[in-house]
């Protein structure tokens, strides 16, 4: 029994689990009180769920658990057994927090007559915490382990990757959802991705050794 705790706590720290927690925060509550607000959406599994559920009338319900399933499929056999393990804690944290955001009124102004304003914070929000989420080595979600798989597989820097399958998904959505609103989705989507690759790749400045 021990031996299996240590082994499903493997490179689990407490630091780590409490940046997790920050980063899940922070993004649940931009997704709240931005995003689902003002109707401007992220690409990836989400965009691909709505996509999905317009044109072939799927319940999301069914959609979204297949979509997730699969992209972390795919990051374990090239990210390993430790991302699942972390991913597993950050995916449930981020859900928990939309549950806490839900019991309370929106808790910033209503941004959905200034979309620019609102894809501007709701990019930030996002590419924060989800950047702490990644730093730790985990994923807030399919999008994460899918852009994560792609750069791992290619080289590519992550911020590239999870344009790829944003814009992907968002001129597909171009079939059903209006130009003006997809516009201010790729801004968003742009912010959050180089703030995800920004924060997951910074290093803080090394002190020079004083020479004796």
């Amino acid at each position: 029994m021990k031996k299996l705790y240590r082994h499903l706590t493997s490179g689990i720290t407490t630091k780590k689990v409490l940046i997790i927690i920050i980063g899940a925060v922070i993004c649940s509550f931009g997704i709240h009180n931005i995003h689902q607000r003002t109707g401007i959406t992220e690409g990836g599994i989400l965009g691909a769920m709505l996509l999905i559920e317009h044109w072939l009338n799927i319940s999301p319900a069914y959609i979204t658990p297949i979509l997730d399933i699969a992209c972390y499929l795919m990051a374990y056999k090239a990210l390993g057994g430790q991302f699942i393990r972390i991913s597993l804690i950050s995916t449930l944290c981020v859900s928990l927090f939309y549950k806490v955001w839900e019991a309370f009124p929106f808790m910033l102004p209503d941004f959905t007559d200034k979309p620019l304003i609102a894809a501007l914070l709701g990019g930030c929000f996002v590419g924060i915490g989800v950047g702490l989420i990644i730093r730790q080595g985990g994923s807030s979600g399919g999008d994460d382990a899918l852009a994560l798989t792609i750069s791992n597989a290619t080289k590519w820097k992550l911020s590239k990757c999870y344009l790829f399958t944003d814009i992907t998904v968002l001129l597909l959505s171009l079939s059903y959802i209006p130009v003006t609103r997809i516009i201010f989705s790729l801004v968003t989507v742009t912010i959050s991705s180089f703030l995800i690759d920004f924060i997951n790749t910074f290093e803080l400045p090394q002190k020079e050794e004083e020479i004796s």
